[in-house]
């Protein structure tokens, strides 16, 4: 008997079908965050200058992607580095200009995205999609709650220049793009005025959502924050004002959470099934903070385990979540960063397909059982699953892929 068939008997003697959750799994689309491999830099401003918004990457790795065709050839080693079913994600400023063209924010073009089409379409991937509300000389403060019209129109007309870049992604991939708003508006000491920033900033939303699109192709979000870089006293786009901006407008927005983008004490895997008793869509950004939302890689911690029980759970896996990565390390090598956290992430979502139901111990009120029951999985032979996961998947196992990537990393990034 294999290692595989033994651990998929120990699993079958508690009701788990291993193959059925494999089969499952492989089919799960999960977003790959573009961003991780060039430290949020973009194409659009330049490169050398700090990032702004709340956001900060720290760390000096070598290696780190310049162009577009760089950070393409990366993606491409972490494609075939992960297994099961990817899509990209994109933020606006990954534009790709050529022949000396330029276009501000506001004046963007789905033309301007037809490169990243093209790749995604040689390798199967859909694409979501995110506005870009920092690192813009017009993002030093407020973007769509500024006082100042002029400021707060161009970011209104970048917003409706992306939903239509949305749009073309979804007919040209032909799979829905997710469309997510943040801004990284705030103060840093404490304010004179909270309601008036926050109307703004709902009128301003209101009118990127007036751009036309169709609801089934185009899924725009609304992501809170708690705090930020710069922004410590007041974040305009807080929990509550994204959560209720989602609830009044369901025909065209869902709610999305970064689980990095809340109070130290609260858990995103519980405000799961919450939201989902009330939104039949939600979308979510997984990463790690430690402290504030630092955007850790991924680990396979608790709070990763939990968030994919739930997904799995609520039945998120029917298309009813959005999964997403979302973290940028320049500290380490930033191939094994993106590798490290969507391989993570594909651990958590298989071992949580290969958790049996215990609802009826817990209806029954059998909590002695439960406790015992829900501590007795923590030994389950998961490792020989995840093997054969990544072997149907045609990925390397654990303990084989960083080979690959230190032989890039001397290949390829140290020529940098």
């Amino acid at each position: 008997m294999s290692n595989y068939e033994y651990a998929k008997s120990k699993y079958a003697a508690l009701g788990v079908d291993t193959d059925a959750a494999i089969a499952k799994l492989k089919n799960v689309g999960v977003s790959l965050h573009c961003w991780q491999g060039d430290d949020v830099r973009g194409f659009d401003t330049d490169p050398t200058k700090p990032l702004t918004g709340g956001i900060q990457t720290t760390g000096n790795y070598p290696g780190r992607a310049r162009t577009p065709e760089e950070l393409m050839a990366d993606i491409d080693m972490v494609l075939k580095l992960c297994p099961g079913t990817k899509k990209m994600n994109l933020h606006a400023c990954y534009a790709i200009f050529e022949d000396g063209e330029w276009a501000d924010r506001d004046k963007l073009e789905p033309k301007h995205f037809a490169k990243w089409v093209k790749f995604c379409k040689e390798r199967g991937l859909g694409c979501d999609f995110n506005p870009t509300f920092f690192s813009h000389p017009k993002a030093n403060g407020l973007t769509l709650s500024s006082p100042d019209e002029e400021i707060r129109k161009f970011w209104i007309e970048h917003g409706k220049a992306c939903i239509r870049i949305s749009n073309y992604l979804a007919e040209e991939l032909g799979q829905p793009c997710v469309m997510n708003i943040w801004t990284g508006d705030g103060f840093k000491d404490v304010p004179a005025d909270r309601m008036g920033p926050r109307v703004r900033y709902k009128e301003s939303i209101d009118e990127i959502l007036s751009e036309p699109f169709d609801f089934n192709k185009v899924k725009p979000c609304v992501e809170s924050k708690v705090f930020g870089i710069g922004v410590e006293a007041y974040t305009v786009g807080s929990a509550e004002f994204s959560l209720s901006y989602a609830a009044m407008n369901k025909e065209k927005c869902i709610p999305l959470m970064d689980n990095g983008h809340y109070h130290p004490t609260e858990v995103v895997s519980d405000k799961i099934p919450a939201l989902l008793a009330f939104f039949p869509e939600i979308a979510l950004h997984i990463t790690r903070p430690i402290r504030w939302d630092s955007d850790h890689v991924v680990l396979l911690d608790d709070e990763t385990k939990e968030l994919c029980k739930e997904i799995v759970r609520c039945g998120g896996l029917d298309g009813s979540v959005k999964i997403a990565l979302d973290y940028f390390d320049a500290s380490i090598n930033r191939i094994s960063a993106w590798t490290v956290g969507f391989r993570n992430l594909q651990k958590a979502l298989l071992m949580a397909l290969c958790t049996p139901d215990f609802t009826a111990l817990q209806d029954a009120g059998n909590w002695t059982e439960l406790m015992v029951a829900q501590e007795e999985m923590k030994t389950m032979p998961f490792g020989e699953v995840w093997e054969e996961y990544c072997r149907v998947c045609g990925a390397p196992a654990d303990r084989e892929w960083f080979d690959e990537v230190k032989k890039y990393e001397a290949e390829v990034l140290s020529k940098r």
